[in-house]
């Protein structure tokens, strides 16, 4: 592993997370020509961009009257991040050392060093380890309705939430746009939910709740048919089919590798200083989901990171560790517009491009090209959809057109999706002359996918 370790590269400030906490305090940093490094994390605790990435409309985030959804907002975030000048290491951090000034962070092939610290590393979502639940996760098991509910094996069908709280009445709201009914299985007799969501569920026709319910198995052939339920009032068991299971049962914070090392509470939350950033030791500041079990709204997480952001500055500056960045100008040129794939026809199609989108460039490409072809599942409101392709891209830019790419939307292409036998997004197939060579599901570290294109050139 490869080590920075000469005074000059030490960086201001490291951002671990990269949620509405994270992007926040790097737009804070940045501006304050910190020049922080934020690194987005890919696969553990979640995807990059947060709990956000797996929302629709995030309906109470000021400034978008509208409502926006969630992996938009986080793209925003992020691209607001980028043109102040955040840098960005798309991985895993893997270990830290805060024993010792200057931090070391390593990431993939490097230690990074660093005079301080935000921690945004949010929180992952629960499961409830059935006997049979890997058996059938991503085969009728979910724990993100908004990535999964489109998908063609859940339309028209029955389906359950698990849950009481905002998430799973937002997520059986959601489903009843797909499912032909909802069940709401509540282990509790009440909803935990806003008042404004609790309306929106008694009030849809479509979803029936399930007081006082657990799930204690699932069962079905090769694809999620039954749940096992037991009334917990009665202790009466009985058996509900359905086509489709999504979790909506809590968090917990992503705060394993810095055990032993900050103070945390009795469930792994980051302690704090009362209504400040501050963590147990200096120069390292906590901010979101981490270290906010009660409320954990985008915009508390996003007001936490400006004031790690601004903490942050501000010691840096009491102990002249500061090295700023000189602009050559005050403003920075403009952020790149959100990229917007047309979907191809006979009028639009360009051959020579690398990534198309839509059925008529599949059917185009698949009987007429000789190279590699990556055709990408997604849905609109797919959160992990919007971190796989700019890593894909990456890989196609890096291959100089040995390959191509074709995105399919599985809300507009219902056919092709089920033809394929998809029943999650994101999925990635590879082609090779009309023969499929392998699958993905999920998002997948580039070099994944570069190196089974290698093997094909």
């Amino acid at each position: 592993m490869g080590e920075i370790n000469n005074q000059s590269s030490i960086e201001n400030l490291v951002i671990i997370g990269s949620g509405p906490a994270g992007y926040t305090a790097a737009i804070y940093a940045a501006r304050a020509n910190l020049q922080p490094l934020l690194i987005t994390g890919f696969e553990k605790g979640g995807i990059p961009g947060g709990q956000l990435m797996t929302t629709t409309f995030v309906e109470n985030f000021p400034g978008f009257p509208d409502g926006v959804m969630g992996p938009d907002l986080m793209d925003l975030m992020k691209s607001q991040a980028i043109r102040w000048g955040t840098k960005l290491i798309e991985e895993d951090v893997e270990l830290v050392n805060l024993t010792k000034k200057p931090f070391s962070i390593n990431v993939k092939n490097l230690t990074i060093k660093a005079h301080s610290l935000i921690i945004a590393t949010g929180a992952s979502a629960n499961k409830l380890h059935l006997p049979n639940e890997q058996k059938f996760w991503s085969k009728g098991i979910s724990a993100c309705a908004i990535c999964d509910g489109a998908t063609p094996q859940f339309r028209e069908e029955e389906l359950a939430v698990i849950g009481g709280g905002d998430s799973a009445c937002e997520e059986a709201v959601y489903l009843t746009k797909y499912g032909s009914h909802v069940h709401l299985l509540v282990r509790s007799n009440q909803l935990r939910a806003s008042a404004s969501m609790i309306d929106r569920v008694l009030k849809n026709p479509q979803i029936t709740i399930h007081w006082q319910t657990e799930v204690v198995d699932v069962d079905g052939k090769d694809w999620l048919t039954n749940l096992q339920i037991k009334k917990t009032d009665t202790n009466v068991s009985q058996v509900i089919k359905v086509k489709g299971l999504f979790y909506a049962i809590g968090h917990t914070p992503n705060t394993q590798i810095f055990q032993e090392q900050l103070d945390t509470d009795e469930t792994g939350y980051l302690i704090t200083k009362p209504g400040r950033p501050e963590t147990s030791k200096e120069g390292i500041f906590a901010a979101g989901d981490v270290t906010d079990k009660e409320w954990r709204q985008g915009i508390t997480a996003a007001a936490s990171g400006c004031k790690a952001a601004l903490a942050a500055e501000r010691w840096l500056s009491k102990n002249n560790l500061s090295k700023l960045l000189k602009r050559s100008s005050p403003e920075p040129s403009a952020a790149e517009p959100l990229e917007n794939i047309e979907t191809s026809n006979e009028e639009n199609f360009v051959p020579s491009a690398s990534w198309h989108k839509g059925s008529y460039a599949l059917r185009k490409l698949y009987h007429e090209s000789n190279i590699p072809l990556l055709v990408i599942y997604t849905s609109p409101n797919c959160g992990p959809c919007h971190v796989l392709k700019p890593q894909i891209k990456r890989v196609l830019s890096e291959l100089e057109g040995k390959a191509k790419a074709i995105e399919i939307d599985i809300e507009a292409e219902q056919a092709i999706a089920k033809q394929a036998g998809v029943n999650g997004t994101p999925t990635t197939q590879l082609f090779l002359s009309k023969a499929l060579v392998k699958e993905w599901k999920g998002v997948k570290q580039r070099n994944e996918f570069k190196n089974a294109i290698l093997e094909l050139i």
